[in-house]
C-alpha cells in the first residue's frame, strides 16, 4: 500500500502548502517537507508523480523538500542516485533524514545531489548534558557546512537545546519545543499567530498535514 499512500500524502501535502501560501501571501514562502520511502524511490513513475503533484496546485518546486533516510540511500546506490538526479531536475530540494544513524560514507554523500542534512534526535537529546553529544552535533554541523548543505536538527524539546544548536551554527530545528504535529486547521491557527505583525516566526517547526 505504500505506493498509493505515498502518492496521496504527496498530493495532499502540495495542496496544503499551496493553501497556506495563498492564505499568508505576505509571509516568507512556506515550504513543505515530505518523506519518501525506499519503495517509492524504486518506482519508475515517481518523477512523474512529483511533477503532477506540483503542477496540480501550481506549487513552486523549490518549496517542496523530499526527505530520504541514509539507509534508503545506500540500499541501491546506482538506482537511487539516478532517481535523485531526476528529482533535482524538477527543481525540488532533497534532504537526508535521521542523519548519523545510518551507514553512508562521505564519498557516497558527495555523490548524491542533497541540499540538507537533518541531525537525528539521538544526537540532540544529550545536548546540554554532556560534551560528547555536543561534539558529535558540532561535527555534523561542520560537515554540513563544508559540503554547503543546510542543517536542520530534529527532536528539539527544550529551549536550551535550541539555543545550543543555534550557537553551533545549525540553521533550523524542528520538534515539540516549537509545536507538536498538528492537523491543518490547528496549523493554520498557529501560523496566524506566528506570522501576524508582532508575532514570532517558527524556524522551521515542520508542518505535518494530517487527515
Amino acid at each position: 500500500m505504500i505506493g498509493p499512500i505515498g502518492r496521496w500524502v504527496l498530493d495532499e501535502a502540495c495542496r496544503q502548502a499551496r493553501c497556506w501560501q495563498d492564505r499568508f501571501p505576505a509571509a516568507p514562502p512556506l515550504s513543505m517537507h515530505v518523506n519518501l520511502s525506499g519503495r517509492q524511490l524504486q518506482q519508475p513513475g515517481l518523477i512523474a508523480e512529483v511533477a503532477q503533484a506540483l503542477e496540480a496546485c501550481a506549487l513552486e518546486p523549490e518549496l517542496l523538500t523530499l526527505e530520504i533516510t541514509e539507509t534508503v540511500l545506500m540500499a541501491d546506490i546506482d538506482t537511487v542516485s539516478q532517481r535523485l538526479q531526476d528529482l533535482k531536475q524538477l527543481g525540488v530540494l532533497l534532504a537526508i533524514d535521521d542523519f548519523g544513524t545510518g551507514y553512508s560514507s562521505l564519498s557516497y554523500l558527495r555523490r548524491f545531489p542533497i541540499d540538507m542534512l537533518k541531525i537525528d534526535k539521538a544526537f540532540v537529546d544529550g545536548i546540554g548534558n554532556g560534551r560528547e553529544d555536543v561534539a558529535l552535533a558540532h561535527a555534523i554541523v561542520n560537515l554540513s557546512h563544508t559540503l554547503r548543505l543546510h542543517t536542520i536538527a530534529e527532536g528539539i524539546e527544550l529551549p536550551e537545546q535550541a539555543a545550543n544548536l543555534a550557537a553551533l551554527g545549525c540553521q533550523d530545528g524542528q520538534g515539540y519545543h516549537f509545536a507538536r504535529p498538528l492537523a491543518p486547521e490547528a496549523m493554520t491557527d498557529l501560523l496566524e499567530q506566528t506570522l501576524a505583525p508582532g508575532g514570532f516566526l517558527l524556524r522551521p517547526a515542520e508542518a505535518v498535514a494530517t487527515s
